[in-house]
């Protein structure tokens, strides 16, 4: 099951191929040092995490998509709840965002990754990390 699998790696920092090296150095969002560094590669299985130049500049989708959920999330709840003045309730979007931003940008560069790694068992904490039956080297034709 693929959605599962980035569900786990995404709220817990987890590496997409072996769910068991970090992706960012810290795992608080709210760290004031630090709080966007990423490691370069896996500490388990070696995975590069920037696989080119730019690769990340496609997570600005995920972090938009995720941001636009609070805006229609607060939106609906307007309409059918609070019933607030327009200037209350973008004061109240735009600090939710602002709020949520660390998050997001975490979670859409983790996500980003996982659809161009998927989860390989050979990598798997089962296994100890340890890499079964892969060839490294293939034949370029």
């Amino acid at each position: 099951m693929v959605i599962p699998e980035i569900i786990y790696s995404t709220l817990n920092n987890k590496c997409p191929r072996c769910h068991k090296g970090k992706v960012f150095e810290n795992n608080f969002s709210y760290t004031p040092i630090n709080t966007f560094a990423m490691y370069h590669h896996c500490s388990e299985c070696q995975l590069k995490y920037e696989r080119e130049t730019g690769f990340f500049y496609g997570a600005m989708y995920v972090s938009y998509a995720l941001m636009s959920g609070i805006l229609i999330i607060w939106f609906v709840a307007d309409l059918l709840f609070l019933h607030m003045e327009a200037l209350h309730l973008a004061m109240l979007v735009v600090s939710t965002m602002l709020v949520f931003f660390p998050v997001a940008y975490r979670w859409a560069r983790i996500i980003w990754l996982n659809f161009f790694v998927r989860f390989d068992k050979r990598y798997s904490p089962e296994n100890g990390g340890e890499l079964k039956e892969l060839k490294l080297t293939q034949k370029i034709k």
